[in-house]
């Protein structure tokens, strides 16, 4: 699999073949060489494989604007059960629907996608802004919640929250930093934030203008300088750690109140420091309806939570891994009050095996709708009847794999 990472680019029709193997980093270098106007909704991490990202759904900083990448996919090759070469026409749109969200490893062996490209400015504005909570950050962070879900499509306001050292009382405090994509130039952006955030006090000093490649780097705090050696992993944006993931999906704002008793969890985890991104979603996400792709988690979210921690790759205390996966049980259970219910969303691209294992990959479908229903919600039931029509002695299965109906 490793050598199918191939990248063949249209211009005329302004789409794309991928290899399943190529990364997201190459797959960006490729397209912005071909012509930097046009770009391609997957995610932040360069380093991360096409195939997977994906089939999994895949979000990005585009993705107020596009939707996720497996929406803007038209076309697939996977080796079927029975070792088939099959494109879409020849696979069907039952499996072909399966594949772009409801992960393809159930199903087959993705070999590449076919993507649409989008269009993209030649300027974007970034900044990236924090707030401790001596700095008011409460307020600020329950205010972004009603707010980044409702602005302009072109307008993405991440929020990364993690643990640090007060500077003022040398005690572990919480910093909420507020990261944009914003799809044009600084003067724009700053009037929009007038507009609808100006308690954040945005100025034009904290943005920089980059284009969408170099955007990549700014977000993980590169230099634009190493925009295209990232990008093709000759820079390793982050560490090598073993880590613990677990993602929640917010329907309503968290109070206030709420906010405090996560602050006060994540204060507990200070080294290395535990660590939270909420993605606002919004915008087109609002309205791609919920059966289009398996990626259920459209109208009525406000935002993913990705939550994690981490310990070194060379890391033998076991202890410290256990006391790391206790903390990040603590901080999903402080959560459930706040999420969305029945079922508790999840994204499957974090899996969680907390949630639930097959039995050597064998279990009932009842069984495996513990995690089936968090990750794809009604389309759980559609996926089942795919698995087991495309593949019927369940050849490909795995820990969380699609079951087949008995």
């Amino acid at each position: 699999m490793f050598n199918f990472r191939s990248i063949s680019i249209d211009a005329k029709s302004q789409t794309a073949w991928v290899g399943a193997a190529a990364t997201l980093g190459e797959t960006y270098y490729a397209i912005t060489q071909f012509n930097s106007s046009l770009a391609f909704p997957a995610g932040y991490c360069p380093t991360i494989a096409f195939g997977g990202h994906v089939s999994g759904g895949g979000h990005g900083p585009l993705v107020r604007k596009y939707g996720l990448a497996g929406d803007n996919v038209i076309d697939a090759r996977i080796i079927d059960a029975s070792g088939r070469v099959l494109d879409r026409e020849s696979m069907g749109e039952d499996l072909f629907w399966a594949i772009r969200g409801g992960t393809g490893a159930s199903f087959g062996v993705i070999l590449a996608y076919k993507i649409k490209l989008v269009e993209v400015p030649k300027k974007f504005t970034a900044f990236s802004l924090t707030r401790t909570l001596q700095q008011n950050a409460t307020k600020l962070v329950h205010q972004w919640q009603s707010v980044a879900p409702k602005l302009p499509a072109d307008l993405l306001i991440s929020l990364q929250l993690t643990t640090v050292k007060s500077s003022r009382t040398g005690k572990s405090t919480v910093a909420a930093t507020f990261v944009s994509a914003f799809q044009g130039g600084v003067d724009e952006l700053l009037y929009i934030m007038q507009e609808n955030f100006p308690e954040l006090g945005l100025v034009k000093g904290d943005c920089t203008e980059l284009s969408w490649v170099e955007y990549i780097a700014f977000h993980f705090g590169l230099p634009k300088e190493s925009t295209y050696h990232m990008l093709l992993g000759k820079i390793t944006a982050l560490p090598k750690n073993y880590f613990k993931a677990k993602s929640d999906l917010v329907q309503h704002p968290i109070p206030e109140e709420g906010l405090e008793k996560i602050w006060d969890l994540m204060k507990k985890m200070e080294s290395p420091p535990g660590r939270m991104e909420w993605i606002p979603f919004g915008a087109r996400m609002d309205e791609i309806p919920e059966s289009e792709i398996p990626f259920p988690h459209r109208a009525g979210n406000l935002f993913l939570v990705f939550k994690t921690t981490s310990v070194e790759w060379n890391s033998t205390r076991v202890e410290l891994m256990q006391e790391r996966i206790a903390w990040m049980r603590k901080l999903h259970a402080v959560f459930g009050k706040y999420v969305a219910k029945n079922p508790r969303g999840a994204y499957v691209n974090y899996k969680d095996l907390d949630l639930g294992v097959n039995n050597a990959g064998n279990t009932s479908v009842e069984k495996a709708r513990i995690w089936g229903a968090p990750y794809f919600k009604n389309n759980f039931d559609r996926l089942v009847q795919v698995k087991t029509k495309v593949d019927p002695y369940n050849f490909f299965k795995n820990e969380q794999s699609i079951p087949i109906s008995q």
